[in-house]
């Protein structure tokens, strides 16, 4: 393990009120450290949520945490580890790998596998606690509306993972689609409010993470393969599939699925909509008002909706790899 990082560890195993003094705002918690980089609650009822999305990302993905060709990883990263539930899952797949859980709250169990170690940073520092060419795979997941630059991000993956590497992340795209006209048309545009309110919710969501004190991008699952290969990965890959908004189709897996994405949008959407909204000059009652609308378009089956889910993965080049970008090059 490099001196920094023993040192870093070290730093946080004794927390500070810097870091555990949670603010409580609008009846939520919120981080302490960096506070208000990321807007959305760490409180225990994000936290039960948050599992429940790892278990729906993993049913989408046919029960696997991962899906780049790993191969015996040694040293793996997880950037904004939430609850640590998917470094302990992976824990048994790769026992003899160490996995290491970054986050802004120190909200993990303490009891975790032997092999699993959680550690407070934030990921949009300009230095990382790591080395050059440590990591043999770094994963990501569920950053919407939770960083400002994800080029700037990539870069220091890049730069901690060993050539042959692998970079995977796992990010849903919120915009809600449909293929058969049952929901009808938006303007996104528009200034006034349409019939399908999940729709306005996702507009003005865009609009709150630009206007924030710390302007940030919440649409984003969509551009993650075209900025990996820019930034000089390889064998860029992105598997995207169709995540149905409720239970409406008549497959029985894609309405199982539907069930759990309608859940975890209406159990996610007061969390994810109080801090932005407020920074768009709307009140907690109004905000309320409005949800109940999202809500009930939601759950109506006669509204076909569904999200699409990005696994997009790359490769590090390997030394002599004439695929590499000059970009990459230039920021080594």
């Amino acid at each position: 393990m490099p001196s920094s990082q023993q040192s870093a560890e070290s730093d946080t195993q004794s927390l500070t009120a810097s870091v555990t003094d949670y603010p409580i705002e609008h009846g939520r918690r919120y981080h302490k450290y960096h506070e208000g980089l990321y807007p959305f609650p760490n409180d225990e009822q994000e936290l039960d949520r948050l599992d429940m999305q790892h278990h729906l990302w993993k049913m989408v993905n046919n029960n696997r945490l991962y899906l780049a060709p790993l191969k015996d990883p040694k040293q793996i990263l997880d950037i904004g580890t939430g609850t640590g539930i998917w470094p302990i899952e992976l824990a048994s797949v790769f026992p003899d790998a160490t996995i290491t859980g970054t986050d802004l709250s120190p909200i993990q169990p303490n009891e975790v596998p032997h092999n699993v170690h959680f550690i407070v940073e934030d990921a949009t520092e300009p230095q990382w606690l790591w080395d050059d060419n440590h990591f043999d795979y770094v994963h990501m997941a569920n950053m919407i509306g939770s960083l400002p630059k994800l080029k700037e991000v990539m870069r220091k993956v890049y730069k901690v993972l060993r050539p042959g590497g692998w970079f995977e992340w796992h990010e849903i795209d919120m915009r809600i689609r449909c293929d058969d006209g049952s929901i009808p048309p938006h303007d996104p545009d528009s200034d006034t409010l349409g019939e399908y309110a999940p729709n306005d919710w996702v507009d003005l969501s865009e609009r709150a993470a630009h206007k924030n004190e710390h302007p940030r991008k919440f649409l984003i699952a969509h551009e993650l393969a075209d900025l990996m290969s820019e930034v000089g990965f390889v064998d860029v890959e992105d598997r995207v599939k169709k995540v149905p908004l409720n239970e409406w189709p008549e497959d029985p897996r894609q309405r199982n699925l539907g069930a759990w994405n309608e859940r975890n949008w209406l159990d996610g959407l007061a969390a994810w909509s109080y801090k932005p909204f407020l920074t768009l000059g709307w009140s907690k009652p109004e905000i309320e008002v409005f949800l109940v609308s999202v809500r009930k378009c939601i759950s109506d089956r006669k509204y076909h909706g569904y999200n699409n889910f990005h696994v997009v993965m790359g490769r590090k080049p390997l030394p002599g790899d004439s695929r590499a970008s000059s970009e990459s090059r230039d920021s080594r």
